[in-house]
């Protein structure tokens, strides 16, 4: 399935698997079970209520700057779906919150974050993620590191790293990928390309054909899928997972999705989003592709999605008791889980601060 792509003038046609109305490609067969997809399409959804549950509590100032995801979930869930929690790693920027849920992440710590309580910068044990990246691009290189680590220990881990079409203009963006094919390192590099880097469009961006043509300048391949195409995004990455467990090295996807939402709470794209684009790409919406899928054969109705829906919003609720409850912020915590053993400058910065013994 996956192509390398030749600049040549014309962008290539994304993968796709699901029409608009969920009607099954001919010929395709989907590479995620009946179980699988019903699992998913919860997350896409769970992920959609946690949106306007974040808006609602930045609006009531609860939450610090919050970037939803609307509009993205199946470019996320679709990859997230095709990795193996147990040996593979996800290194985020910061619109991934299904990846690192389906990792292991709490949504409660997920909650601390934006609460302003470093707590939830803790990733707990045993949960395979990076911690949420603001500087955009600075994860990239990061997870190029991850990845080498994981090849010289020959763990069979992959990492999958997330970023935006504005974080692939930038210079991290470039190395990361000199460096990952010289390696053959077991990295898939997921760009969402989701039309806009904060206000600045895709074609003000780059002149390439595409985002993942760039890819066999690096030596490894590019693909462009259908980000907001579920079964599609699953296959892809799938395949883009097993070439890197296999030491064939990184492969670029370039995820055409569309921000449905602001670039995050602190931005107004009423200012420079036309309205016509935002109408085009409704249609498109992922959550209702897959409840249109599963509906044609019977495996989703009206009534279950009340009972999801409500079950979600349950769930929700019970992750901000939880993250409500926990002790609030203290300056100890600028000093905990930085170091596994601390060194003795930032015990004696610890101990200054604080006024204690270092």
């Amino acid at each position: 399935m996956l192509a390398q792509f030749v600049p040549d003038g014309t962008a290539p046609s994304p993968i796709q698997y699901l029409a608009a109305d969920g009607a099954l490609a001919e010929g395709v067969t989907p590479s995620m079970s009946d179980d699988e997809v019903r699992a998913g399409l919860r997350l896409m959804m769970l992920t959609r209520a946690f949106d306007t549950k974040a808006m609602s509590l930045q609006r009531q100032g609860r939450f610090g700057t919050f970037s939803q995801v609307t509009g993205q979930e199946a470019s996320i869930v679709g990859s997230a779906s095709a990795l193996d929690p147990r040996i593979d790693w996800v290194v985020p920027q910061y619109r991934e919150l299904p990846a690192l849920l389906r990792q292991g992440l709490p949504l409660s710590s997920f909650m601390l974050y934006f609460m302003g309580n470093l707590a939830g910068s803790r990733i707990p044990d045993n949960v395979n993620i990076l911690p949420i990246q603001i500087s955009l691009a600075a994860q990239i290189p990061q997870a190029v590191g991850l990845a080498w680590g994981l090849q010289l220990q020959q763990t069979g881990g992959v990492v999958i790293v997330y970023f935006g079409d504005g974080a692939s203009s930038e210079g991290d963006f470039h190395e990361a990928c000199n460096l990952a094919g010289v390696l053959k390192a077991p990295v898939v590099f997921m760009l969402s390309n989701n039309g806009w880097a904060i206000s600045t469009p895709r074609h003000k961006q780059s002149a390439a054909t595409s985002l993942a043509a760039r890819a066999p300048g690096y030596g490894f391949p590019g693909v462009v899928v259908d980000g907001n195409d579920l079964l599609a995004v699953h296959a892809v990455t799938s395949e883009a997972v097993a070439r890197a467990r296999a030491g064939e090295g990184p492969t670029l996807i370039e995820s055409v999705t569309y921000r449905m939402g602001p670039h995050n709470t602190a931005d107004d794209p009423t200012r420079y989003v036309v309205a016509s684009e935002l109408d085009a790409w409704k249609p498109l919406d992922p959550i209702a592709r897959v409840q249109r899928h599963l509906t044609a054969r019977g495996l989703w109705s009206d009534d279950q999605c009340q009972v999801v829906e409500a079950e979600l919003s349950a769930e929700i609720e019970e992750a901000l008791v939880v993250a409500r409850a926990a002790p609030p912020p203290s300056a100890s915590q600028l000093f905990d889980h930085v170091y596994a053993d601390a060194p003795a400058t930032m015990l004696r910065q610890r101990a200054a601060r604080l006024g204690v013994t270092a």
